[in-house]
């Protein structure tokens, strides 16, 4: 026990030293530009009145799911839901998970076999990896949005290979050329699976449906705690999928279900989203003034990206926690990134937009900012 400890502390303080140690930070009342709220939802009053008015429609409803969907924990509202977004995503079937973590450990863990392969972007999102880890399949990485590099792997790959990427990727916010993509995954015989967490609200249904290739996908994970303001997540793909992770996933089967005011909550946002034109449009017009306002040079750069997630890379842990400390001694909600959750020396902050941030928010942040890397 006195060993366990003294290992704890040790680790915490290694992380005190280097600074990245990690603290819970309530609400802070600053302007928000750097939550995943990017239409407005989280906060939609509407939204909120749509969800109330859909749990009062059942008054039977129950608090909790009291147990997993396998057992006492499943719904026909939840299989109408898992319906009814697969056809608004132009798939075959869907599965609800509690998140997009357990959505993404569940699909990569229990599909792929020994003797398999997965290749992953390198830059791919942790709940990938986690579960890529906890399947016996051969693991690889390819060099980021590096068709070259994917393919070299694909040369080497056996089994059944999968590939994982994301949409719009979380900690850059830049896109994969999903063409190119789609056109070598076909070649190799690779099902693709692509996570459209951060790419949902910007592109509407997501980026693969919006290029309409959806039929050219494997599975596609889906997440609401994003865009559409609420929580949990849906792998979309075939029926025999959907069949498959009910069996096997075990992020499925050994959890207790969502709550009646989950499922309402995510079938209401849907509703909204279906509305959301004007909220997706403005969302674009704040992204495009962001980056037009943005004058970060060679030293600390902008990474290329065309999405609600813009990153100024700063190149240390401490000076992007200076540079969010400063910035939010300005009045704004930006955060560091640190690594290892980037790789060493493309430490940064990470600026998120949202429709309902106001132009004089956006000019008074790209001031700050501009102010703030001009300096170094």
């Amino acid at each position: 026990m006195k060993s366990t400890h003294a290992f704890i502390d040790a680790r915490l303080a290694e992380r005190e030293v280097t600074g990245t140690y990690r603290r819970l930070k309530p609400e802070s009342g600053l302007v928000d530009f750097c939550s995943n709220d990017y239409l407005g939802f989280a906060r939609s009053k509407t939204l909120k009145q749509k969800i109330a008015a859909e749990i009062a429609n059942y008054p039977d409803s129950m608090n909790g799911s009291a147990g997993s969907r396998l057992l006492s924990g499943n719904l026909q509202y939840t299989e109408d839901l898992e319906s009814q977004i697969a056809r608004l995503h132009l798939s075959e079937a869907g599965l609800l998970f509690n998140s997009g973590y357990d959505a993404n450990v569940g699909l990569f863990s229990s599909i792929p076999q020994r003797g398999d392969t997965i290749i992953l972007d390198e830059l791919i999102h942790a709940s990938i990896i986690d579960g890529a880890r906890l399947s016996y399949a051969t693991r690889y990485s390819f060099a980021h949005n590096n068709l070259a590099s994917l393919e070299s792997k694909l040369k080497a790959a056996k089994g059944n290979i999968y590939i994982g990427i994301e949409s719009v990727y979380s900690m850059d916010g830049d896109t994969p050329p999903l063409h190119d993509i789609v056109a070598i995954a076909e070649k190799y015989g690779a099902a693709l699976i692509i996570d459209e967490a951060h790419a949902v609200g910007l592109y509407q249904y997501g980026m693969v449906q919006q290029l309409g290739l959806q039929n050219n996908v494997f599975a596609r994970v889906v997440t609401f705690g994003k865009a559409l303001g609420c929580h949990g997540a849906i792998v979309l793909g075939s029926a025999s999928l959907r069949d498959y992770l009910i069996n096997f996933a075990r992020s499925f089967i050994y959890t207790t279900a969502a709550s009646f005011h989950q499922l309402a909550a995510i079938k209401m946002a849907y509703e909204v989203l279906a509305g959301a034109d004007t909220d997706i449009q403005q969302l674009k017009h704040n992204i495009d003034l962001f980056k037009n306002g943005i004058q970060t040079g060679t030293a600390c750069p902008l990474l290329p990206s065309d999405s609600a997630i813009q990153c100024i890379v700063l190149k240390s842990n401490q000076i992007a926690a200076d540079a969010a400390r400063i910035t939010q001694q300005a009045g704004f909600d930006v955060r560091p990134i640190f690594s290892p959750t980037v790789p060493k020396g493309t430490e940064r902050i990470r600026i998120c937009l949202h429709a309902y941030n106001t132009t004089e928010e956006i000019n008074l942040l790209t001031e700050t900012l501009n102010h703030l890397t001009h300096g170094r």
